[in-house]
């Protein structure tokens, strides 16, 4: 399962590198303004997490039951909360980018780039609620190419569509960040319209039932008492970032177009870690509710193995080139020099980030998304205090919060393969069991 979701995901996460690159011709403010306003992704992928999470884990429970009723119920709720999630998203995001943006960019052109960006860019956001539902139904029953190719489409429309509307290549119209934010948002539109035929058309094990469209509460208590912690980790997510901009913003749009780089840099990179982790948490899933709890514990240790050697082996490429991957998006000495520091230390985290991903997705095929929510929240904590801090201090550099991260990361490792033990012994039998489900 783990190829093609990180053939997808290299697709997806091509969205934000193209942007990127067309909209770093444009100059500091506009890289930091997008980079910031990219941001508030978080809390979208937060919600989505919400959603994603309990319909993946329902799900994947339901197939290893053998219960095809249940998983079509799952699937139609989810697709009911995420027309509720994504009018929630328009108008919240319009209402609430520019306080968000006045409050972490270091000027006001960068405040105006990122608000322009998010402007275009909120339908597309709204949307994903959409796709993540459809997504993480087939997931959850191990269906995973039809997103792959979807993902693969769109993110070639995007490449298409990003120096026409941001550089105005064959118009002679440029748009700027606004093009940015228009090409991702029709490239979400055509995601969601090729799956929706996908489910209409191929589809056999979950599907379209009017019937079950009637909010049914019963149902979506079950998805959100699984989703909710798995979504506070990402808005946990979004305020540790934040932190960080705050923290940065009196160095100027330089640092923050440097940090905003590095970081997407490293979003991408950690892709086949994550595409490992996301592909055990329904396989783990389906074995928790066959009664396979050998199969459980057995999906843990080897999705470990394999993600420890993916990040060890991209520490060691991230440490000795960290320049060649930041030139790629950016030719000014001084946000090179930002994001390829802070690329070369926050590296040295990038396997104790593997083992936290693959925890969290232990959780979420358990059922149980709490101690995951419980790990992140240690880490904000032991890394916000001290940042906000460090940052008010004479003499005070950016680098001191790079070299905290990958203590408070490590840190965090810890508590997660802790938490993950104690569960192990709560849900799961010592011995297999003596008679799983039969296909």
């Amino acid at each position: 399962m783990a190829a093609p979701i990180a053939f997808g995901m290299i697709f997806q996460t091509m969205y934000y590198l193209v942007d990127l690159y067309f909209v770093s011709a444009l100059g500091d403010a506009a890289i930091a303004g997008v980079s910031a306003a990219g941001n508030a992704m978080f809390i979208v992928l937060g919600l989505t997490q919400i959603l994603g999470v309990g319909t993946v884990a329902l799900i994947a429970h339901a197939v290893g039951r053998k219960d095809q009723p249940e998983a079509n119920l799952i699937f139609n709720q989810s697709i009911v909360l995420s027309a509720l999630c994504g009018l929630i998203t328009l108008v919240g995001g319009y209402v609430l980018t520019p306080p968000y943006m006045r409050s972490v960019a270091a000027d006001a052109a960068t405040v105006h780039a990122g608000i322009v960006y998010l402007y275009w860019f909120i339908p597309g956001l709204a949307l994903q609620f959409a796709l993540v539902a459809m997504g993480s139904a087939l997931r959850g029953t191990g269906i995973v190419q039809p997103t792959m190719v979807v993902q693969i489409v769109t993110v070639v429309m995007n490449i298409v569509l990003a120096p026409i509307l941001i550089a105005g290549w064959g118009t002679g119209h440029p748009m700027g960040v606004a093009g940015a934010g228009l090409a991702s948002t029709l490239a979400i539109v055509v995601a969601v319209a090729l799956l929706g035929v996908y489910f209409f058309r191929l589809e056999k094990y979950v599907g379209f039932h009017r019937e079950q469209w009637r909010p049914r509460l019963d149902a979506w208590n079950r998805m959100l008492a699984i989703g909710l912690p798995a979504g506070g980790e990402f808005l946990l997510m979004f305020v540790f970032m934040g932190v960080i901009y705050w923290c940065i913003r009196d160095f100027g749009a330089t640092a923050q177009a440097g940090f905003g780089i590095g970081s997407r840099v490293m979003q991408s990179i950690f892709l086949p870690a994550m595409a490992v982790s996301f592909a055990a948490g329904p396989i783990a899933g389906q074995n928790f509710g066959a009664g396979r709890h050998d199969r459980v514990r057995e999906t843990f240790a080897k999705a470990v193995m394999i993600i420890t050697v993916i990040m060890a082996t991209l520490t060691l490429f991230a440490h000795i080139s960290p320049e060649l991957m930041i030139g790629a998006f950016t030719k000014e000495p001084a946000v090179r020099e930002i994001g390829a520091t802070f690329l070369k230390i926050i590296s040295l985290n990038f396997v104790a980030q593997g083992v936290i991903f693959t925890c969290s997705s232990m959780f979420q095929g358990l059922g149980n998304t709490r101690p995951a929510l419980l790990s992140t929240a240690t880490r904000l904590t032991t890394f916000a205090i001290p940042a906000v801090y460090l940052s008010s201090q004479p003499g005070f550099q950016i680098h001191y919060l790079w070299y905290l991260s990958v203590a408070t990361v490590t840190l965090q490792a810890v508590v997660s393969f802790l938490l993950l033990r104690r569960e192990f012994r709560r849900r799961l039998s010592a011995a297999p069991s003596a008679s799983p489900v039969t296909a």
